[in-house]
């Protein structure tokens, strides 16, 4: 195969130059074996098995190019399993580092494998050309049978930019085709609650996960619909703004299975302009009564003063993060009203101790298993007497040294040891934070 192809060549015979010199093509030099074991060896003539396993695992530019060798490598280029999973990237020269998906391949699939297709992702640079041409191809995929898909900017705004009609398009043309839909990850795209309306209407049966943060054509009645009708979902994600008392009781009736996964986003970009409304003990009661194992998962990118709505009451969720400053008493009151908490990571909090809450967190929150600590302040011995609360189930302990203030009672070398022994494992405090 010759290296300064630029085009892939995948209908054709083998070229005639990799016909004049067979020994240089099936002789490895050097090999244990020796040269005349491998001269009986003719590349072209491998078992279909040998090359479909091959293929499987040769990237997908190196693939097309083997595809050119012979017209048996060919047809093994074009099985329908080599096309179950792919994921078209979409980048522009000017904006991104990252190869794109050869334009005359992606027709060639669109032409020969859209039928195929059943784990397809999109990945996107920030140019909304890219999101454009994403667009283009998703319109194209009327004979589909896609089982997941995802929509992945690897920088905002991208998807955000292409106009909310041409995207509910060709969204649709996925959603009517399809008809066995499980899994949905469309988080900062114009999604709107029409095409989540076709989504229900084609694959409630099916649909078992549904990411979509950063949504704002989204309202909550349109994932109200989608709580309603799609009684299999078992993961969902989705911003706060869309959360609502209605949503969990949905989510809590009878007829809908359990849900394992509510990821809720919590984010803020301008401070003060924006209110959080709050949600009824009642109402996460009555989500926990009718699915008690489910992890409620719950990301901050808040400023202080804009968590007056949050735990007041008692609140199901299990995982914490925040990705902002958060405040002493806002800590406290996590320790008060938060006993289903499993994990707890706080970015950064100030310049005073954190001794009583972590201690309170430990007395109230039985299930704590993790926890990380950065940009924050607590003293060795309320860290060691944290610890000493929660024992070995702290099965993880991210903290930065930095966070740990030396007293009276012990230093750094004096905390590791206690620390490792109340864990019963060798642990010390990261350089870098981990979580």
């Amino acid at each position: 195969m010759k290296r300064a192809r630029q085009k892939f060549v995948v209908e054709n015979e083998a070229p005639q130059t990799l016909q004049k010199n067979k020994k240089q093509r099936t002789c490895f030099h050097g090999s244990p074996f020796g040269e005349s074991s491998l001269y009986a060896s003719d590349w072209g003539n491998l078992p279909h098995h040998v090359v479909l396993r091959i293929f499987q695992f040769l990237p997908l530019v190196d693939r097309a190019r083997a595809s050119s060798v012979c017209r048996r490598w060919n047809e093994t280029f074009h099985v329908p399993d080599l096309w179950r999973k792919f994921e078209f990237e979409l980048n522009q020269p000017a904006t991104s580092y990252l190869k794109s998906t050869h334009p005359d391949l992606i027709q060639q699939i669109i032409k020969r494998h859209a039928d195929h297709l059943q784990y397809v992702s999109f990945k996107v640079d920030s140019s909304t050309e890219s999101a454009e041409a994403a667009c283009n191809i998703l319109s194209q995929l009327v004979n589909c049978s896609i089982k997941t898909l995802g929509l992945i900017s690897t920088a905002k705004p991208s998807f955000m930019n292409v106009s909310k009609a041409h995207f509910a398009s060709a969204l649709t043309v996925v959603f009517v085709n399809s008809k066995s839909l499980s899994s949905i990850k469309i988080d900062d795209t114009p999604v709107d609650d029409p095409s989540l309306k076709v989504l229900v209407a084609n694959n409630s049966d099916t649909l078992k996960l549904l990411k979509m943060s950063s949504c704002p054509h989204v309202s909550p009645a349109g994932i109200l619909c989608v709580a309603d009708q799609c009684h299999g979902l078992k993961e969902l994600a989705l911003n706060y703004y869309i959360l609502s008392d209605e949503l969990l009781l949905a989510l809590s009736s009878e007829k809908h299975v359990d849900l394992e996964h509510l990821r809720i986003d919590v984010v803020s970009e301008n401070p003060g302009e924006a209110e959080f409304h709050t949600i009824k003990k009642q109402s996460w009661d009555a989500l926990v009564k009718h699915s008690p194992k489910v992890n409620i998962v719950m990301y901050f990118f808040l400023y202080e003063e804009e968590f007056d709505a949050f735990f007041r009451e008692e609140t199901p969720v299990t995982h914490l993060y925040f990705g902002r400053a958060v405040s002493k008493a806002m800590l406290g009151r996590i320790g008060m009203n938060c006993p289903r908490l499993i994990e707890l990571v706080v970015c950064a909090n100030g310049l005073q101790p954190l001794d009583d809450e972590l201690i309170r967190i430990a007395e109230r929150c039985k299930n704590l298993t993790a926890m990380g600590l950065g940009e924050c302040e607590v003293t060795c011995r309320g860290f060691i007497e944290f610890v000493k609360m929660c024992g070995g189930r702290l099965t993880q302990l991210s903290i930065m040294e930095e966070v740990l203030i030396p007293d009276n009672d012990y230093n750094l070398d004096q905390l590791h040891s206690e620390v490792s022994k109340h864990l019963g494992r060798m642990w010390f405090p990261d350089m870098m934070p981990t979580w």
